[in-house]
This record gives C-alpha cells, structure tokens and sequence, in this order.
C-alpha cells in the first residue's frame, strides 16, 4: 500500500512531466485493490479498471513496469506504449491473464463475462483449463460506480446471472463519475441495480479497511472457485487523488477533508501499530518504498522511445491461411443453395473443433435461425454449444473478446445487419484493438455472421448494407461472398483466422429466389476446402479483342445484377468478385483496370461516401494512366433508408438495367 501511495505522490510533485500522458491512481481504493490481487492466481483472468495499479502490483507488477507504461515507453509489458497507464494487457506465466481491455467506461463488463461463460463452456466440455492451477479458475472484473449506470453493463450482469458464470463483479465505489457526484447521476447504488438480477450474490464492505477487504475478497473467490456463481462486491472507498491527471480534484471537489478521514494508508497503519508492529518497522517500509519508487521512477524516465516504423507489425495478427487449399469443386456437382452451404460448413467446423461453437439470437434448437442457416445444429451438437442469447447485441459482439481471451473460437450470428449497431461499440473498442493496443499479446478469434442486404420487402429495418461502416473499421475483416462455394470456404478460413472477421451474408442469395440470382448455387466444396480471405475472383471474363472493355468491381448481390447486364455487351464486360472488402484485393482490381481501361464500382449502399467510392479513388489514384475514362460508381437511391413497399423497394435499389447502362456509357465514352 506504501509503495503504491508513494507512486501516487511522486507523480504528482512532477506534475508536469507525469502528465504528458493522462493517468490516474488508487489513492484511496489500495486496500480493496490488493486484497482482490492477493486472491487471484495464474488461471484466474483479470479485466482490470483504469485506476487499479495497487492492485497490479499486489499480482506482482513492479513500480518500474507501471512507470514503462505512465511514459509510453518501448518496454511497456503492456501496450509497447501504445495506451494509457493503468490499462494493463498481460500474457506472462506464474500472472493471472489480464486480457486488453479499452478506456471506454464500462465496457470491460462484456469482455469479462464472456470470459466467465467460456470458462463455463470448457467445463462443460471437459476441455480443461487453458491455464492449469490448482483451483478452478474465476473471472475478475472490476469497475467503477459510474460505470454501473452503462447499459452493457446490465448485458454483462443480466447473462452473468441467467447462465450462473463464474465471475466476481468488484465495483470500486468512490461517489464520483468525473466531477458529477452519484447523487446527480444514481438513485442508489451498486447493490440497488444488484436486485434486479436474482441469483447475483451481493456483499457491501466498508472498502477503506484491509482487513475487512481481506475478507470480503476471500468469501468472494472461495464462493465462485467452489459453487460457479457469479458474486458481486461493492467496496465503498474514498476518492483522495484527481480523477486523472487531465481533471484536478481542487477543481470540482468540496468533500476532500470527509475523504481523507477515509485513507486507508493510515487506517491500515493504525491497526498495525495496535497489534504491536513496532513504528520504525512501519517507518522504514514507508522509506524503503519510496526509495524503490524512486529508483523505478528514474530508469522509466530514461528508457527507449518506442520504435514507430514497428507499429504495423501488431496492426492485425498474421493468419496462416494465404492460400485456397482443398477441393472447391466437390463429388456432388449439383447446385447447392447458398444457405445449405453455409449449414453444412458449420456442421464441419463443429465437428472438427470441440473449441468452436455458436450462439445469437434464435440459433438454438427450437428455430435454428430466421433463415435456417442453423437448423439442428443445436440437435446435433448440444444446446451448450448452439445457443440462444437475450437480444443483447452488444453482448454477443463484446463476449467473444473474453471467449478468445479463453481459448475458444465463438461464432456468433447478428439477426440482421441492422441490429449489428448496437454492437459496434464493443466491435470498433474492444475486438478490432485488442491486438494492436495489447502489442500483440491478446488477438480476438472470433466471426460473426450478418445477414445483409435488402430482400424480400424487409423494410427499414431488415434490410440494410453496412459495409462501409465495417469496412472503416482497421483491426477486422470483413467477407462478402455471392454464392455458396465462397460462403463455405470463406467461413472454414474466418474460423481459423486470429483476426476479428466478420461474414456478410446476402439473404436474397440464401435461397437464390431472386431472379438473376440463380449462380448464387453452386456445386459445393468437400469438407477440406478453405479460401482465404482478401482473395478476389473473376467471375466473367472480357474477350482481349474486344473494341472496349469495362471491368466492374463489385461483391455480394452486385455480382449477379453485373452477370445480368452482361448479358447486353457480350465479350465487353469483366466482373471481379472482391469476395472480401476487407481486405481487399487491391492488386487484382489494378489487374482489371490494365486489361479494361474502363471501371465500374457496384455496390448495394448509396455511392457518396461510401467504401465503394474509396475503391474508385483508389483506382483513380493508382491506375489512372491505363485508364480511358472517369471511374463510375453505381448504388442505391441516396435515401436514409429501405422503403418497405416492394415497389418502392426496387426503386431504390440498382438493377440490371442501370448496370447495363452505366457499361453503355463507359464503353462509348
């Protein structure tokens, strides 16, 4: 507690160069702090709150390790200086895992139940335990009283409690969200939302006093390591330092004199000297403290910058599937539909890895997908591994980052594209930066499967094209096949890459009901057949003697509007299916640029602005000596949303026609 104290005072008499970068400290919070480290152990997994440093070093953290990371240096275990002091990513032996978790307020509530329900998972299967310890292993989460206003955090708490998770909930309550006090922003507190989730055992303890701490952290881990149930402890603690060095306490506070009666430092001293620990004892652990502090201070100061030509090294993991392996071209050489393709892949994977396994909203047994992309895959393999969730988006996206962080590989399934938004908050701060911002340590292995595009009048709410939005996203990748052949090998490669990956998949191509969808079924791949993702495929190619040739780039449904208009232009037209946006095969699209010196960009989305126009600026920027004429970009109508009457429907969408058109105009151009 002294050493941590000491570190808090230190940053402050250098205010000025401490505060380069914006930090905060547990003055006030040690003594709940280390009473929960004393307890975890190297199976237990950590999802860790910005001010927890007492409790870094109670794990066995060193001063000069959190100092690497308060400057952003090279050595920084955490992040190689890539985030903020207090915000700890660590993979070490003989340390509790402390997967990444971002700044967002909060958010680590997620990440940290899925970890709990992976742990669960492995039981249940008799995986063992990732790391081997001699007591099961729990989940920590701790956070702040603010943050329990989050609505994900009720995500986190609600699937804690319905599926019984083996996970501490530790909510470190000072009274203050920045400089609004709890009674602007609560009606209670922790233990008051608490009773809304029966099942979810709650203890209060007074959070100044270590003793007490001690004890309460204790009943906590003995409680989830032997009956697998998620508790919750609210510690009341007093704020004594700023809330970050960004935001000073003299600035806002007027209750620092009734908090410093509070400190636990001194509390805890007291009662050492009652049980006769003599104070030069006392005193010289104050000093030795200090002086380590110091020391740990001074090398920090002077370590090596990181290196910024490095960065990308942990932009995005390596995946080892580069090239297409297996037999795309199948015994059955009769035409599959698009969305038996899909079933059948995750039959395969399933049954390949005990690791794998698949949850969202209506997958379970009763209904096996809205669109029956999973029937009697919970028949098959058991409702704990096919599942259904709450509608809780947020939870589906943010749970695969602690499933990862576990050893699984969890799929998971967006009813639509439309209800993807709620999860973008966890996609875009916790899965997509987990890698870059953990310098390496915690990748995500995770797919989540979107049905997409307009189809069958499914209105403003069921038929959306998001690409654009995902496509912005760097640290994910993002498949968007046309036809059944693609959809199963891209899904065997999403499942083994390291990445984040995303699967749109075209729900008017399922079934190929659409007219001009009929090649969305193809004769499907054996089991073996993996296609990596950022390959793209020339559908249809242009005859090389052709007066003009126009290539169009395009993906998903686009395919089959292009093979229609091709129709009207015979040996003119070239089609490349990206397959991926994400990455994108940029060297075959400069490829069909040299061939045609006429492009045209096809796209679901309205054009302006959209990952459609950037594929046209890139083709602008980088081809525009081969080429004859303006890039065109080709979508739907630029209007917020899909009609719902079919009519007005098709209106809005592209066709066909259109296609062939706009190839008319770019041939005679």
């Amino acid at each position: 507690m002294s050493t941590s104290r000491a570190m808090a005072d230190l940053f402050e008499s250098h205010a000025k160069l401490t505060s380069k970068y914006v930090h905060a400290c547990s003055n006030g919070h040690e003594a709940i702090q280390i009473a929960a480290g004393l307890q975890l152990q190297p199976q237990d997994y950590l999802y860790a709150y910005y001010r927890d440093d007492a409790m870094l070093l109670a794990l066995g953290m060193t001063p000069e390790e959190l100092m690497l990371q308060l400057f952003a240096k090279a050595d920084d275990p955490f992040s190689g200086g890539r985030t903020y002091y207090g915000h700890p990513s660590l993979k070490r032996s003989g340390k509790p895992r402390i997967p990444h978790n971002s700044s967002a307020t909060g958010m680590q509530a997620i990440p940290a139940t899925g970890a709990a329900l992976g742990l669960q998972y492995r039981e249940d299967q008799n995986l063992g335990q990732e790391v081997v310890g001699s007591h099961p292993p729990v989940v920590l989460c701790s956070i702040g009283d603010a943050a329990m206003t989050e609505g994900e955090v009720s995500e986190a708490l609600h699937m804690a409690t319905l599926r019984q998770l083996p996970i501490i909930y530790l909510v470190q309550d000072n009274e203050w969200d920045i400089s609004a006090h709890s009674s602007e922003i609560r009606f209670g507190d922790a233990t008051t939302m608490a009773q809304a989730f029966p099942g979810l055992d709650v203890r209060s303890v007074n959070g100044h006093d270590y003793a007490a701490s001690c004890e309460a952290m204790a009943w906590a881990f003995r409680t989830v390591r032997e009956e697998r149930r998620p508790v919750l402890v609210h510690a009341k603690v007093p704020l004594l330092g700023h809330h970050t060095s960004g935001v000073r306490r003299e600035w806002y506070r007027d209750d620092l004199d009734e908090a410093q009666t509070r400190d636990p430092l001194p509390h805890l001293q007291a009662a050492l000297l009652n049980d006769k620990v003599d104070q030069a004892v006392l005193q010289e652990i104050i000093e030795d403290s200090r002086a380590l502090v110091q020391d740990a201070f001074d090398q920090a100061r002077v370590a090596k910058e990181p290196d910024a030509t490095e960065l990308m090294l942990t932009a995005m993991a390596p995946s080892e599937v580069t090239e297409e392996t297996g037999q795309r071209q199948g015994a059955d050489l009769e035409p599959q539909l698009m969305v038996d393709q899909a079933l059948h892949a995750m039959q395969e994977i399933l049954s390949a890895d005990p690791h794998t396994l698949l949850y969202g909203q209506d997958v379970g047994g009763r209904l096996g997908g809205v669109f029956r992309e999973a029937a009697t895959l919970a028949q098959k393999f058991g409702d704990e591994r096919v599942f259904n969730t709450p509608i809780q988006e947020a939870f589906i996206v943010g749970s695969t980052v602690g499933m990862s962080a576990v050893g699984l590989k969890p799929i998971v399934e967006i009813q639509f594209a439309d209800y993807l938004w709620p999860g973008l908050n966890q996609l875009f701060t916790e899965l997509s930066r987990s890698h870059f911002l953990s310098n390496g340590q915690w990748p995500v292995n995770s797919v989540i499967r979107v049905p997409i595009g307009a189809y069958g009048s499914g209105g403003p709410y069921h038929s959306s094209s998001i690409e654009s939005v995902l496509t912005a996203i760097r640290g994910i990748k993002v498949a968007y096949p046309s036809c059944g052949a693609d959809l199963k090998g891209l899904l065997k490669a999403a499942v083994l890459d390291p990445n984040p990956v995303v699967v749109l998949e075209h729900k008017g191509l399922y079934w190929s009901k659409v007219p001009g969808t009929e090649s969305a079924k193809t004769a499907e791949p054996d089991s073996d057949y993996i296609l990596p993702l950022g390959i793209a495929n020339t559908v249809l190619s242009a005859d090389d003697n052709a007066h003009s040739k126009v290539a169009i780039i395009t993906y998903g449904r686009g395919v089959h509007w292009a093979l229609e208009a091709a129709k009207d232009h015979p040996g003119s037209i070239e089609i490349l299916d990206l397959r991926s946006v994400s990455p994108v095969d940029y060297e075959a699209i400069l490829e069909a640029t040299q061939r045609c010196h006429r492009c045209l960009v096809l796209t679901e989305e309205p054009p302006l602005c959209s990952f459609a126009q950037s594929l046209a600026g890139y083709i602008a920027d980088h081809g525009f000596e081969h080429l004859d004429a303006p890039v065109r970009c080709l979508g739907s109508m630029e209007v917020p949303a899909i009609p719902l009457n079919s009519d007005l429907e098709a209106a809005v969408l592209p066709n066909a026609q259109q296609v062939s058109q706009a190839c008319k105009a770019l041939l005679n151009y």
